[in-house]
């Protein structure tokens, strides 16, 4: 029987791979075929044939009206031809038609000039000539494997440049050899003290140029403060496997993602630090300005540069280097480093929002016992002033504080008269059966009240209370995260339960939401003791 069983597994995880494989493959193929389909959209692209066409089309009539006017003005300018005259039969009539066609003197060196001067300047202002810009959409490229790889590879090799300098530098700030650091130390040093810090920078920018001139004839030049890092070579990938690929998609997704976050951490910690979201940080950096400012107004420029290049130096060389070799030292004093730690990111900001909110929930809901018991004594919960007070709220089963196991006087809210339908997922069952449950929600002024419709009689145990006064976070929740949109779901959190309970599916989510709430804090509020009143 074990053997049997075993059989049995080893048979479902077979399957359980060959339908992995073939879901790979179907994937692949399904990027090879949007491939192929965008190759034929390129071949067959009529109507960007048609724009190209018409672009043309516009270019050659320009052309033709601009050939017209040169020729036009040529016609003006040629002396009359003998050869073609016009027949008179008077010689006053001949006369005075030769008055009309030539011309006068002054006129005709009047054109003579502007064409020579059109000539020689027309072509510099046909450059001047406003042209409206095309506005071209770049056709997308479709995900591919091959070119998602190829692009993380030249984006390597395209930082690598980058990434070496920087790497120099620290090794100059970290004293990883211990003579050069010394030498251009000294060298830095020297060029601040005497004003030649800007000219020793421009120096080294030509020099390295030229090194790189060398380099491209064919020199082999290689210094560097740390030894360079060769990448290992990648062994080729035209005979992956289905699934190789697909983990290599997978690996460089990872890759990609990791590196938008970092990112965005950035982008998103100059943004709050300009936004006074940290405003102790802020205002460092606000007066640290003014500070600046005013100096550079009143000091000599020569003497502010040479301030700034000797803190630049000193902290470059020797401060950074305590720092980096002393951590606590670091984390006590570096005030820059200190505050760029405590910058937060919007991920962050959103997680301390909602920290804060539940610490005001759960601090309200521990003063909630002895206000209430004394509210409730005075006055009744549930009594309203309108006619209709006195009306048993009553469900499909049976009377609604009956099946709930409420006072007489808890009813419904009129916003939730019928319910609302919704399934409860109580995250601390194990079992199918108890962990989702279909039903109707109603919110009463005390009470949150879940209805299962798998209860077969009043009063059972598949229903669920919950007071008001015990909530300790309310939230919109999103089931599951595929499906699009904000979700259809509201988190309740309790003292009684280890998860909190989520009433899912709700169609009307934001609408039970805001009722719930609104009841919730207006609960809240009612229930704390007014200031100054004595404790019981």
């Amino acid at each position: 029987m074990a053997a049997a069983f075993q059989d049995f597994q080893r048979s479902e995880s077979d399957r359980l791979n060959e339908m992995k494989g073939h879901l790979e493959i179907a994937l692949l193929e399904k990027h090879f075929l949007q491939e192929e389909l965008r190759k034929l959209r390129e071949e067959t692209n009529v109507e960007k044939i048609k724009e190209e066409l018409e672009r043309e089309r516009g270019k050659r009539i320009d052309l033709e009206l601009r050939m017209n006017e040169v020729l036009k003005s040529s016609l003006e300018d040629s002396p009359p031809q003998p050869a073609r005259k016009p027949p008179s039969p008077t010689p006053a009539a001949n006369g005075k038609d030769t008055d009309k066609e030539k011309p006068p003197q002054g006129e005709t060196l009047y054109l003579r000039a502007w064409r020579w001067l059109y000539d020689r300047v027309g072509v510099y202002i046909e450059d001047f000539r406003f042209v409206p810009e095309e506005n071209t959409v770049e056709a997308e490229e479709p995900l591919s494997a091959k070119r998602l790889t190829e692009n993380m590879r030249r984006l390597k090799r395209g930082a690598r440049p980058v990434t070496n300098f920087m790497r120099n530098l620290s090794a100059l700030s970290n004293w990883h050899s211990v003579y050069t650091s010394a030498i251009s130390f000294i060298i830095y040093m020297n060029a601040a003290w005497h004003g030649w810090a800007i000219p020793m920078f421009l120096f080294l920018a030509i020099l390295r140029l030229s090194l790189n001139y060398l380099i491209a004839k064919g020199w082999r030049i290689q210094w560097s403060i740390v030894p360079d890092i060769t990448d290992p070579i990648e062994p080729s990938k035209d005979d992956l496997t289905v699934s190789e690929k697909f983990q290599l998609v997978l690996d460089v997704a990872q890759k990609a993602q990791n590196l938008f976050g970092k990112m965005a951490d950035v982008l998103e910690k100059i943004k709050n630090l300009f936004m006074w979201v940290q405003p102790e940080i802020t205002q460092k950096l606000y007066i640290s300005l003014w500070v600046a400012f005013l100096s550079s107004c009143i000091l000599p420029f020569k003497l502010v540069g040479f301030m700034i290049g000797l803190y630049a130096g000193i902290k470059f060389f020797i401060i950074d280097f305590l720092f980096k070799s002393c951590p606590k030292l670091r984390d006590k004093y570096d005030t820059p480093h200190i505050d760029w730690n405590n910058l937060p990111t919007d991920p962050q900001l959103k997680e301390r929002t909602n920290a804060t909110m539940s610490r005001r929930l759960s601090g309200s809901e521990k003063i909630q016992p002895v206000v209430a018991r004394g509210s409730l004594a005075t006055v009744p919960c549930g009594v309203n002033l309108d006619g209709d007070s006195a009306r048993i709220h009553s469900t499909k089963k049976g009377a609604f504080h009956e099946i709930f196991n409420v006072s007489e006087n808890e009813r419904p809210l009129p916003v939730c008269d019928n319910g609302w339908r919704c399934c409860l997922i109580n995250r601390d069952r194990k079992m199918p059966t108890d962990y989702i449950r279909n039903g109707m929600l109603y919110v009463t002024e005390n009470y949150l009240c879940f209805e299962s419709s798998s209860s077969k009689s009043a009063a059972s145990k598949k229903n669920k209370v919950i007071k008001l006064v015990d909530i300790t976070d309310i939230q919109k929740y999103k089931v599951l995260s595929v499906l699009p949109g904000s979700g259809m779901g509201i988190s309740i959190a309790t003292p009684s339960t280890q998860k909190p309970l989520v009433f899912g599916a709700m169609i009307h989510r934001d609408e039970a939401f805001e009722a719930i709430f609104t009841q919730y804090m207006k609960i809240i509020t009612t229930s704390r003791p007014p200031s100054g009143s004595p404790e019981l």
